[in-house]
């Protein structure tokens, strides 16, 4: 018997448009960290986002967040309050400019950063005399954080927030688009994101001003002058003519790929609507929309028979990928000796019971079915 094909937990899903941008790029010749896609990606992007914002289309997202902290002067000695339930990508860049991560716990409705233990966290490093730059807050899954009350702190404090919506593009909080609640905001269109570029990101900026900047940055910091000159340390992170033509093609089905994810979420909660202990991750109001980039499940050991690692493995067994929710920074051997803040231990108990599920827009139904077989003669 032939080994079953593999479902993949969210893999690229093209449109058919995307080639048409990009082969205008090579019968151009832009083929170049500028150019007409790049600027019509970003163009694209702001006209999506629906807000007075400019956007920077750059090499990942990574680079994204990393000209954030630039741009707001985040240096040695600093320090900056992380979610410390995020990917690794939300925290490097704090260490690239020196600074020291603050890391803070979830709260259960968004698993996303929890108000209570970020302002405690604010308190105590005021305390003791430490400078915070900023606050990076992250939309987990496609999930909007608490942005009303994250806001009211970060004003009351004077701390800009950079808003990681690297998994969020599409999802909103109150009718405002995810990218927007933050100082800045970045984007991801890696190859597993909702919409990709095959590697790739943006910058959010709220003036021309701060995009001139971030541009000015991500391409080695050139002075105005007939040479080479540079005054300022500057990085390679600008996106290309190519891979911003990819982009361009994705924007025109983005709005299709939000409504499948979300589709795929509520075929889980159909799945396990029956099952006692396991309960799939949602909006917990109507304040809340979520592009769902991956549904995800918690497991509840008291009420089942298996645990998350035992689920992963009988998915995995009939060669469909799920994998364990992001393990907190605060638990990351790299990250063991940074402060951490919070009192009930949410993100080390959602990453304990956690399991991203297959969550693509290009699912079909004969994989759903696969999946369905495997919930239906395992877990019910």
């Amino acid at each position: 018997m032939s080994e079953k094909s593999k479902i993949w937990l969210s893999s690229p899903h093209m449109g058919g448009e995307e080639m048409f941008f990009v082969e205008e790029a090579f019968r151009t010749n832009w083929i170049a960290p500028l150019g007409p896609n790049v600027e019509g990606f970003e163009e694209d992007l702001k006209s999506f986002l629906k807000q007075d914002i400019q956007i920077a289309a750059l090499s990942s997202g990574t680079a994204a967040l990393h000209l954030a902290l630039v741009l707001l002067g985040v240096g040695r000695g600093d320090e900056v309050i992380c979610q410390s339930m995020t990917f690794s990508a939300s925290a490097n860049p704090i260490v690239y400019q020196g600074a020291t991560p603050v890391f803070v716990d979830s709260e259960p409705e968004t698993w996303n950063i929890c108000p209570d233990s970020l302002e405690n966290a604010i308190k105590d490093r005021l305390s003791k005399g430490k400078r915070i730059k900023a606050i990076i807050a992250v939309n987990l899954y496609g999930m909007p954080y608490k942005a009303d009350a994250i806001r009211q702190i970060a004003d009351q404090y004077e701390i800009p927030i950079v808003e990681d919506a690297a998994e969020s593009l599409g999802s909103k909080y109150k009718g405002q688009r995810a990218g927007t609640f933050g100082d800045l905001g970045i984007l991801s269109f890696n190859g597993n994101k909702i919409i990709t570029t095959s590697g790739g990101g943006a910058l959010i900026c709220p003036s021309k001003a701060k995009k001139k900047k971030a541009i000015f940055l991500a391409t080695q910091a050139r002075d105005d002058a007939p040479h080479y000159q540079h005054s300022h340390i500057g990085y390679n992170y600008r996106m290309s003519n190519v891979t911003a033509g990819i982009g361009r093609g994705q924007m025109k089905v983005l709005e299709g790929h939000i409504d499948k994810r979300r589709k795929m979420n509520q075929f889980y909660r159909n799945q396990f609507s029956t099952i006692d202990g396991v309960s799939v991750f949602e909006e917990p109001t109507q304040d809340y929309f979520s592009n769902h980039w991956l549904s995800c499940i918690q497991l509840e050991q008291t009420a089942l028979p298996m645990g998350r690692e035992e689920v992963r493995q009988i998915f995995l067994r009939e060669n469909i990928e799920t994998r364990p929710l992001w393990k907190p920074m605060h638990l990351q051997p790299i990250f063991k000796d940074c402060p951490f803040f919070g009192d009930n231990n949410i993100s080390e108990r959602l990453f304990a019971n956690g399991l991203c599920l297959p969550s693509g827009s290009n699912l079909s139904d004969t994989d759903r079915e696969r999946i369905s077989l495997v919930i239906s003669q395992n877990l019910r």
